[in-house]
C-alpha cells in the first residue's frame, strides 16, 4: 500500500506497498526486497491492482489530513515492523518499541487510525477477489464437477450414487439450514465505519465492470477518495454502548441489502441445475431449506438490557422488516405482469379471488383496476401488495391473518398463469416472492429466548414462598412477563415467530420442566399459554457427560412428552463450545463434544425421535470457530441427518453474510455439507475412525484437559490473566449491549463469559483458547506416525489441527512475549510460551509442513501479509497498557485507553476472527 513516503521524502516504492501486495505509485523500479516480497507471496494481479488503487488512494488522503510527519511516522513504524517480523534486523523490534513511546498520545492514535484504515481497505480487496474468483469458477466449471461438500448439485450426485436418486430427492426436500443470529460483541467496529466499508467495496467491484481509463473510471476514483476520506474522518469508537435495539435494527440492515434475496437466489440456482433445460417452465423441484433464527431481543442471559418488552418490540420491526421486503417484492413481481386477459385469460379460481379482494375493501380493487385495466394478474396481485401493507399497519378489515394466507393467494395467481399457458411467467419472479414467504413468514427469524437455569430456580423458589399474586421481586415478575411476551407474539405472528426457550446450563430434567411450570404461572387461570420448546443447553464437560442422562429423565416430565406427542416427535438439543472450551481446553472440548453429539443421537433414534443439534458456535477458534462445512461433515454419524442449525454471531455476520455472492457461497457450503454428511461413505469413515482412534482420543484429551487444568487452576491465574491482557479495558469498549461477565469478578474465571476469554487472549497475541493443550498431548503420543495417520484419515482430528495451525499462524511470540511480562508471574508465562513452541513444532510434524500454512497458499499469503502491521498496532496497544498497569505515565487514563481501544479495533480487522 503506497500511503507512505521512504523515510526522507518521495513517493518511491516503499516495502509497505511491496508487502501490501500492490506497486508503487510513482514509475520508479521496485528495489530487490520489494520483488522478492512480491514473488514470495504469488499476490494474483487484479488483487495487486485493487490494492494498489485503494493504497494511493488512503496515501493521499493522510497526506491532505495529516501531512508529512505523520506520513513520515507510520512508514517508519511500518518498516520496522517488517523488519522485526522477518526477521532481517535483530534491533528492529526494539527499536519499534521505541519508536512508539517516544510519540504522543495524539500521534500514536493517529497512527493506529492509519493502520486500521490499511486493514479494512484490504479486507475490501480481498473480500472483491475472492467474488471475482468465485464467478470464475462459476463460469469455468459444470456445478456437478465441484466438490461434493462445495455445490449442492455435487452433493446430490454424490448421495444419487450411494443411496439411488429417490432417496437423495426424499432427503433433499427435508434439508434444513438455519443460522441463528446472535449480538455477541466481537463486532468491533462501529456501524458508521461498516457503512463507510461497504460502500467502498460496491466502488472496488464497479471498477471490474469500468473500461480503462475515460470519465466513468475517473469518476470511480473521485468517489473512492471521497469514501476513503469519510472513513479515516469517521472515529472508529462509539461514544456510548448500543441498546438491544441497535443490536436488532444492525441485523435488519443485513436482512435488507442481502437475506431478503440470498435463500432464494440459493433455491433458484439449485432448481436451475437439477431441471436442465426445463427450468422455468416445470414446477420447482426445491422445497425452501433456510429458516433464520435470532437471539438479539431474546437473549437475556446474562444481559439485564434484554426486557420483555424489548422482545415484544424486537419482533414487532423484524416483522416490519419482512412485511414491507414482502410488499415490495409483490409490487415488483405485479408491475412485471402486464398481460392482457384476451391472451393470458384468468382462471376461474383467479376471478373467485378477485371478487373477494373486491369485498374486503372495493376503494383498494377500484384503484388496482384503474392501474391495470384489463391486466386482471397484475391488479389482483397490486391487491396483494396492499393487504401485505395492511398487516404490518394491522388494518383488521384488509390484513392477512397469516402467510398461510398470502401463500394461498399467490398459489391461485400462480395456477391461473399455468391454466393460461403461461410457465415462464409462473415460475419466475413470482416464485421468488412465494419462496420469500415460505422462508420468512411474517416474523423474517424465529425470536428465540434465552436463560439461565438458576433464573428460573430463583423466580420458582419466590413463587413457592409469596404466589403468583404476591410481592414477587421485580426479577421473577421479568421471568414471567418473558412468558407472556412469548405469547404476545404468538398472538400476532404466529406460533412460528417464537416458540424455543433455551435454558442455559442445563444440569437436570428439572431445569427444563421449569419452563413449562413457569409458563403456567405466567397463565393462570387462561387458555392463552403459549406453545413453548424447552432447549437444553449443555455448556460445561460435565453437563455434556451427564446429557443423555439428563434428556432420558425429561421424557419423565409431562410436559415434554406432551411437546413431543404435538410436534411429532422433533427434539432439539443445544451444544455450547465456548464455556466447554474455557472449561477443558479446546481439544478436551471438542472430543468431549464429538462423545455428546453421538451419545445424544444414538439416544434419540432409540426413542424414534427426530433429533436436530443446535451448535453454539463462534468466529473465534475457541469458540467452534472455523469452515462450517468441514464441521459438518466431521460429525458424528446420526447426528446431522439433513439438519443442521449454529449460531452466527458478530462479525461472523458481516463476513458470511455481508455480500450476496459470499453469503450464497456459504449457505450452498453449508447446505452441501449438511446434505452430504448422512452419505454413507461419510458416516462410515467418522465412524470408522472414531472407534479407530478411541484409545488415541482418550489419551489426547486427557493430556490436553490437565496441561489446560495445571495453568488455569494454578494459584493467581485470573488476576495474571486480567493483567496480561486488556480483559478489563474491553469491557469498556462500547461494542454491545450485553455485560462481559455475570456479576462476578475477576477473581474467579468461572462467570466470565466465553467471548472476552478468546477477545483477551487474541489481542495479546497469543489466541491461546483455541490450542492450548494440544502440544503437549500430541508430544505424549510420540508416535508421529500414527498422529500423521490420524490426521489423514479422522476428520475431526485433521479440522481441528487445521484450525489450530491458522490459529497459530496469528500468534507472534515476540509480542506475546511482551503481553506476558505485563504480569510477575513467569512461571505462567513460561507454562505459555513452552505450550507454544510445543504445539507449533506438533502440528508442523502432524501436518508434514516446513512451516504454519505452507500448504494452504491462499490462506498462508492472507496471514503473512497482514502479520508485519497487526504487530506494529500490537506495539501501540503494548504501549497503553504497560502504562495503565504501571499507571505512573503522563497521560491520563481516559488518553491511554482511547488509545488501546481504536488499537483494538484495528487488531480485530487484521486478524478477521477475533472473538
Amino acid at each position: 500500500m503506497t500511503v507512505l513516503s521512504r523515510p526522507g521524502g518521495g513517493t518511491g516504492a516503499s516495502r509497505w506497498a511491496a508487502v501490501a501486495t500492490v506497486t508503487p505509485v510513482s514509475a520508479t523500479t521496485p528495489d530487490e526486497d520489494d520483488l522478492r516480497d512480491l514473488a514470495r507471496h504469488e499476490v494474483p494481479e487484479p488483487l495487486r491492482n485493487d490494492v494498489r488503487v485503494l493504497g494511493e488512494h488512503l496515501g493521499r488522503v493522510l497526506r491532505e489530513a495529516g501531512g508529512e510527519e505523520l506520513y513520515r511516522d507510520v512508514e517508519r513504524l511500518r518498516e520496522l515492523a517488517i523488519r522485526a517480523h522477518d526477521g532481517s534486523d535483530p534491533e528492529a523490534f526494539a527499536e519499534a518499541e521505541r519508536l512508539v513511546a517516544e510519540m504522543d498520545l495524539d500521534r500514536a492514535e493517529q497512527v493506529a487510525r492509519a493502520f486500521t484504515c490499511y486493514f479494512h481497505l484490504a479486507n475490501v480487496a480481498e473480500e472483491n477477489h475472492r467474488i471475482r474468483i468465485l464467478h470464475e469458477r462459476e463460469s469455468a466449471l459444470p456445478p456437478r464437477q465441484l466438490t461434493a461438500d462445495d455445490s449442492l448439485p455435487a452433493a446430490l450426485q454424490q448421495l444419487e450414487e450411494e443411496v439411488g436418486a429417490e432417496e437423495a430427492r426424499r432427503r433433499l426436500q427435508e434439508l434444513e439450514f438455519r443460522p441463528v443470529l446472535t449480538a455477541h460483541p466481537t463486532e468491533a467496529r462501529r456501524p458508521a465505519v461498516a457503512r463507510a466499508i461497504r460502500r467502498i467495496a460496491e466502488l472496488v467491484a464497479e471498477r471490474d465492470r469500468l473500461h480503462i481509463g475515460g470519465t466513468s473510471l475517473a469518476e470511480n476514483d473521485r468517489r473512492l477518495l471521497f469514501e476513503i476520506d469519510i472513513l479515516w474522518r469517521t472515529s472508529p469508537l462509539r461514544t456510548d454502548k448500543p441498546t438491544v435495539l441497535d443490536e436488532v435494527q444492525t441485523v435488519l440492515g443485513v436482512f435488507e441489502s442481502t437475506f431478503v434475496d440470498v435463500f432464494t437466489a440459493v433455491y433458484r440456482r439449485l432448481d436451475d441445475w437439477l431441471l436442465g433445460e426445463r427450468a422455468g417452465v416445470t414446477a420447482p423441484v426445491v422445497r425452501p431449506f433456510g429458516r433464520l433464527g435470532t437471539w438479539i431481543g431474546g437473549d437475556r442471559d446474562g444481559n439485564p438490557n434484554v426486557t420483555a418488552r424489548i422482545t415484544r418490540e424486537a419482533a414487532t420491526l423484524a416483522s416490519s422488516a419482512v412485511l414491507t421486503a414482502l410488499e415490495a417484492s409483490a409490487r415488483r413481481v405485479a408491475e412485471r405482469l402486464t398481460l392482457e386477459a384476451t391472451g393470458t385469460p384468468p382462471s376461474p379460481a383467479l376471478a373467485t379471488l378477485w371478487r373477494r379482494q373486491r369485498m374486503l375493501s372495493e376503494a383498494l380493487a377500484d384503484a388496482t383496476a384503474g392501474e391495470a385495466p384489463g391486466e386482471v394478474h397484475r391488479r389482483v396481485l397490486l391487491v396483494v401488495a396492499g393487504r401485505i401493507a395492511a398487516t404490518r399497519s394491522r388494518d383488521a378489515d384488509l390484513a392477512y391473518a397469516n402467510p398461510a394466507e398470502l401463500e394461498a393467494d399467490l398459489a391461485v395467481v400462480q395456477a391461473s398463469l399455468l391454466e393460461a399457458g403461461a410457465p415462464r411467467v409462473a415460475y419466475g419472479a413470482l416464485q421468488k416472492l412465494i419462496w420469500q414467504v415460505q422462508t420468512f413468514g411474517f416474523h423474517l427469524a424465529e425470536l428465540e429466548v434465552r436463560q439461565h437455569s438458576q433464573v428460573h430456580a430463583a423466580a420458582l423458589a419466590d413463587i413457592a414462598e409469596h404466589g403468583v399474586d404476591g410481592p414477587l421481586a421485580e426479577r421473577t415478575v421479568e421471568v414471567l412477563d418473558t412468558f407472556r411476551a412469548l405469547g404476545a407474539v404468538q398472538r400476532r405472528f404466529g406460533q412460528a415467530a417464537a416458540r424455543r426457550y433455551i435454558v442455559s446450563f442445563t444440569q437436570s430434567a428439572e431445569h427444563l420442566a421449569a419452563v413449562h411450570e413457569l409458563a403456567a404461572h405466567a397463565f393462570t387461570g387462561s387458555d392463552e399459554l403459549p406453545v413453548v420448546d424447552a432447549i437444553p443447553l449443555f455448556e460445561t464437560f460435565a453437563d455434556l457427560e451427564a446429557s443423555v442422562d439428563i434428556l432420558e429423565a425429561s421424557l419423565e416430565v409431562p410436559a415434554v412428552r406432551r411437546r413431543l406427542a404435538e410436534n411429532g416427535g422433533r427434539i432439539e438439543v443445544m451444544l455450547g463450545y465456548s464455556d466447554s472450551s474455557k472449561d477443558v481446553g479446546p481439544l478436551a472440548a471438542t472430543l468431549a463434544l464429538d462423545d455428546a453429539q453421538a451419545r445424544i443421537a444414538a439416544w434419540a433414534q432409540g426413542h424414534g425421535l427426530v433429533l436436530t443439534l443446535f451448535h453454539g458456535r463462534g468466529g473465534a477458534l475457541g469458540r467452534g470457530g472455523g469452515p462450517a462445512n468441514r464441521a459438518v461433515l466431521a460429525q458424528p454419524p446420526g447426528s446431522v441427518d439433513g439438519r443442521f442449525k449454529l449460531t452466527e454471531q458478530g462479525e461472523v455476520i458481516f463476513a458470511r453474510y455481508g455480500d450476496p455472492t459470499i453469503a450464497a457461497r456459504h449457505i450452498e457450503q453449508v447446505a452441501a455439507a449438511t446434505l452430504l454428511a448422512a452419505a454413507p461413505s461419510v458416516e462410515r469413515q467418522n465412524a470408522e475412525a472414531k472407534e479407530r482412534y478411541a484409545d488415541l482420543a482418550a489419551r489426547l484429551e486427557g493430556t490436553s484437559r490437565r496441561r489446560f487444568h495445571e495453568l488455569v487452576r494454578a494459584d493467581g491465574f485470573p488476576q495474571w490473566f486480567a493483567e496480561v491482557t486488556p480483559l478489563e479495558e474491553l469491557g469498556l469498549l462500547p461494542i454491545g449491549s450485553r455485560p462481559a461477565r455475570r456479576g462476578l469478578s475477576v477473581s474467579s474465571l468461572d462467570d466470565l463469559r466465553a467471548i472476552p476469554w478468546v477477545f483477551s487472549w487474541s489481542q495479546a497475541r497469543i489466541n491461546l483458547a483455541g490450542w492450548y493443550g494440544l502440544g503437549s498431548a500430541l508430544a505424549e503420543v510420540g508416535d508421529e506416525d500414527l498422529l500423521r495417520e490420524a490426521y489423514a484419515t479422522w476428520p475431526l482430528l485433521a479440522t481441528f489441527v487445521d484450525n489450530v495451525e491458522m490459529s497459530l499462524a496469528k500468534t507472534d511470540e515476540r509480542i506475546a512475549e511482551a503481553y506476558l511480562a505485563l504480569g510477575d508471574r513467569d512461571d505462567l508465562a513460561a507454562l505459555v510460551l513452552g505450550e507454544l513452541r510445543l504445539t507449533r513444532e506438533w502440528v508442523n510434524r502432524v501436518t508434514g509442513s516446513t512451516s504454519l500454512l505452507s500448504r494452504r497458499r491462499i490462506l498462508g499469503r492472507a496471514v503473512a501479509l497482514r502479520s508485519p502491521y497487526v504487530d506494529a498496532l500490537s506495539l501501540l496497544q503494548l504501549r497503553a497498557l504497560r502504562a495503565l498497569r504501571t499507571g505512573d505515565a503522563p497521560e491520563s487514563t481516559d488518553d491511554l485507553r482511547r488509545l488501546l481501544l481504536l488499537t483494538v479495533n484495528g487488531v480485530s480487522a487484521g486478524l478477521q476472527n477475533t472473538g
